[in-house]
């Protein structure tokens, strides 16, 4: 190592001292690039230990001291200091105190004047101020700053007003500018640029144009930047007429406006909601022969985007680009990320066809954005082909892209094709790492393929990649939640072979998992197996606890671990009060379930769906019409959009009681929202302001092929909400195509609404209930009705399943001891 004594025996006690106190000092990084001024000779070349890095801390506590400006001379003269704009940039990035920044910048422009002026070093400094800052220049500052032998520049000064502009020091900034002259420094049009520009970034439009108008008393005319910044500022503040008077006036002086004075009135225009003026003046800057930059147009979309309607705002684009063909190629990107970003997949399709024809190919990455967008909105059918035409074309598909395209074809059981996507993935060498392989797994595990996601994992270890603690908390995960407990054991035993520790994603999966295979008694050993790993529950583990023991009926002690998750110091949240409300609500215990509610108010919680929707039905099962009604326009002047089930409730139970007007109106509102409410009668498939064409889409999945294939057709679930399978062919149910089948349909049901509800009243999660009791080894095993489940909920009539030994506890304990 090379010590700082090295420079040489001086009698100078102050470089002795600093020699003293670092011991472990290296060689400064010798950067290849060397800065040269025009007149200056060729620099020496670099040292032969020029590939050792910045030592950025050395450089700090050089800067930290009183003689700082010494042992910068002395570290230049030893070679270990280059002034090259790289070295330069990364010294003044690379500080904690934002004094030394502005030391370096000082001392590195005082040895060239071209290094003060160089725009990267600038911008290095002003970020370094800005995240370090602020810098104030105080008495003291500028005595340091005059004691090294250097003065305030202008430059200097630009800098720094910058950074206390964004910083929001808009009053510091004007005072300090009034004060200039004591530091030898005149107003010049280009500092009140700086100082105008700050005061608008500092939102303090009023000082900025108190500042222009000063311009003229200190012999300083604006120029084509003054106005700029101007207009920048009254675009940002939406005066849009005061902006096109300074444009007028800007002209006036001589400064004809350019395209960076149009893409802000531009911008401004759509802050305005003026977008027919926007759509103008883009014709003006043809006439004018300005050619919009990428920014103007960009500035043009996502205005048009925010200040109407997406669906209008394409419409105008469209219309628009047939008249302005130069813009073409720069809208197409923004505009199919426009589209994907809200969700208009039936339109960037179209768009996505339309380039096709014309030969344009979108980049890569708006090119996987839009796919991602079409994968969540299209038939897949339709996805497939318009991704197959441009990956023909030479565009490449990204990662999450093929992921999502794969878990698409998979969750409706599509699965040769998935596999083709796969093929290509992995040919393409985007399988290639851990973190590869533990999203394939999820996106497995989330389509309830847990053969797949098994063999990807002994494939992800025969290719030499070790599995991670999340590649076990996925499988472990996924075979909780289709109840594989045994799986879910073996896979944590393979964990603690692995050496890792469970975590407390393990145990939520183990618990949940538990919970759903009514195994209720071994979830809480598991929960207090917890503890003994040094583990603490959150707020998930006791959620699933409670919502476990709220579909058994046992509302007793989940409201005993409720307040026992409270004095933990967590604080329940909208899931914890609303599987106890729901359970209050079906046993008709509407009082207690109304002390729930206040209580969720009282913590700051508001209700939803699943809490006002359980009040509304036990009331008017109770013949509490007038409190439902006050319930169901409580739950609308809380901005709580009533679902179709819950509207088509309230109205049956109206006209009922002969209050036929009051029902209309209700139907007029549910339907203005877009509920599918017919005459009060219930609708198959509606959902929260779901259009007729996704219920229809949704209805599909009912026929699909690809889906229903091997399952006699006398056993298949339809809109009816009924699964007619005998308690005889339970065994055959659950082992056979049939049970997996059922379930690829209501995943893809819930791919397409997630509120769908079926004519006998069923959700999707009363169907997977069902047909979970119907399979499970409980009393319940072998009864697949849909409507005697529903209503045995309602009089809290279900029954806890026999309870399974798990062995899970011994397993953890055994593991410990020999570790």
């Amino acid at each position: 190592m090379r010590r700082l004594s090295s420079l040489g025996s001086r009698s100078i006690p102050s470089l002795k001292n600093l020699s003293n106190s670092f011991q472990d000092t290296t060689v400064f990084y010798q950067s290849q690039f060397k800065y040269h001024s025009p007149a200056a000779s060729p620099s020496p070349s670099p040292s032969p230990r020029g590939n050792s890095p910045i030592n950025h801390r050395y450089i700090s506590q050089i800067l930290s001291r009183d003689d700082w400006l010494l042992l910068l001379k002395y570290e230049l003269k030893a070679k270990r200091i280059v002034l090259s704009p790289q070295f330069i940039v990364s010294v003044l990035q690379n500080q904690e105190n934002p004094l030394y920044p502005l030391r370096f910048y000082l001392w590195a422009s005082s040895q060239n004047p071209l290094i003060g002026k160089n725009r990267l070093i600038k911008g290095a400094l002003a970020s370094s101020l800005y995240r370090k800052g602020p810098v104030l220049l105080s008495v003291e500052l500028v005595k340091d700053i005059r004691n090294s032998g250097h003065k305030v520049t202008e430059n200097l000064l630009c800098v720094l007003i910058g950074s206390w502009g964004r910083l929001g020091l808009a009053k510091y900034c004007a005072e300090m500018f009034g004060q200039i002259s004591f530091l030898g420094v005149s107003p010049s049009t280009r500092l009140y640029n700086a100082v105008i520009d700050a005061l608008i970034k500092s939102n303090s439009l009023d000082l900025a144009y108190l500042k222009f108008q000063q311009m003229s008393a200190d012999n300083c005319k604006p120029d084509k930047f003054t106005y700029n910044i101007l207009i920048h500022g009254v675009c940002k503040a939406g005066v849009m007429d005061e902006a096109l008077r300074l444009v007028k006036q800007m002209e006036g002086l001589g400064y004809p406006p350019n395209v960076y004075t149009y893409t802000t009135l531009i911008d401004g225009f759509c802050n305005a909601r003026r977008v027919d003026d926007a759509f103008r003046l883009v014709k003006t800057m043809k006439k004018r022969k300005v050619i919009p930059s990428e920014a103007t147009v960009r500035s043009l979309i996502h205005g048009a985007f925010r200040c109407v309607a997406p669906r209008k705002a394409f419409e105008l684009f469209i219309m628009f680009l047939e008249k302005e063909p130069m813009m073409q190629k720069l809208a197409c990107d923004t505009l199919l990320y426009c589209l994907s970003s809200n969700s208009m997949a039936r339109e960037a399709a179209l768009f996505m066809k339309k380039l096709a024809e014309r030969g344009y190919l979108p980049d890569n990455s708006t090119f996987n954005l839009t796919m991602a967008c079409l994968v969540k909105g299209l038939d897949l059918d339709e996805t497939c082909q318009i991704l197959n035409r441009f990956t023909e074309k030479g565009l490449k598909i990204g990662f999450d892209t093929y992921l999502a395209l794969i878990q698409a074809l998979n969750d409706i059981g599509r699965y040769a094709e998935g596999d083709q996507y796969l093929d290509q993935m992995t040919k393409d060498g985007l399988l290639s790492n851990v973190f590869s392989y533990n999203m394939l797994i999820d996106s497995f595990c989330k389509s309830s393929m847990m053969d797949r996601a098994r063999k990807t994992f002994t494939e992800m270890s025969l290719r030499g990649i070790a599995p991670t603690l999340v590649t076990f908390n996925t499988l472990i995960s996924g075979y909780c939640k289709i109840r594989h407990i045994h799986q879910a054991r073996e896979f944590l035993v393979m964990l603690l072979e692995y050496g890792f520790d469970p975590d407390i994603f393990t145990f939520n999966s183990l618990i949940d998992g538990l919970c759903r295979a009514n195994m209720t008694g071994d979830a809480f050993d598991c929960f207090t197996e917890m503890f003994q790993w040094d583990l603490t529950p959150n707020d998930v583990t006791y959620n699933i606890l409670i919502r476990s023991l709220c579909v058994r009926g046992d509302v007793s002690s989940a409201m005993k671990l409720l307040r026992k998750m409270q004095v933990s110091g967590l604080s329940a949240d909208i899931f914890s009060f609303n599987a106890l409300i729901q359970c209050f609500c079906k046993m008709k215990k509407i009082e207690k379930a109304e002390q729930l509610f206040v209580s969720m108010l009282t913590l700051g919680l508001n209700p939803d769906n699943h809490t006002y929707g359980p009040f509304i039905k036990a009331l008017c099962e109770s013949e509490r019409l007038d409190e439902a009604i006050r319930m169901f326009h409580s739950m609308e002047a809380k901005g709580c959009i009533p679902d179709s089930y819950t509207c088509n409730l309230v109205m049956e139970s109206l006209a009922e009681k002969g209050c036929l007007e009051e029902a209309r109106d209700i139907a007029k509102r549910c339907n203005e929202r877009g509920k599918a409410a017919d005459e009060g009668l219930p609708q198959t498939g509606a959902g929260i302001g779901d259009p007729a064409q996704i219920v229809a889409k949704a209805l599909l999945c009912f026929n699909d092929k690809y889906i229903y294939s091997s399952c006699e057709e006398s056993y298949r679930l339809t809109a009816t909400g009924n699964l007619d399978v005998p308690p005889d062919y339970a065994d055959s149910y659950c082992n056979g195509p049939c049970l997996s089948e059922t379930h690829l349909v209501l995943n893809c049901i819930e791919n397409i609404m997630t509120h769908f509800l079926f004519y006998n009243k069923a959700t999707i999660q009363d169907i997977r209930d069902t047909i979970q009791a119907g399979c499970g080894y409980g009393p319940q095993r072998g009864h697949f009705n849909v409507e005697e489940h529903l209503e045995a909920e309602e009089n809290s009539a279900i029954m806890a399943a026999a309870r399974i030994l798990f062995g899970i506890g011994s397993i953890i304990i055994g593991f410990a001891l020999l570790l």
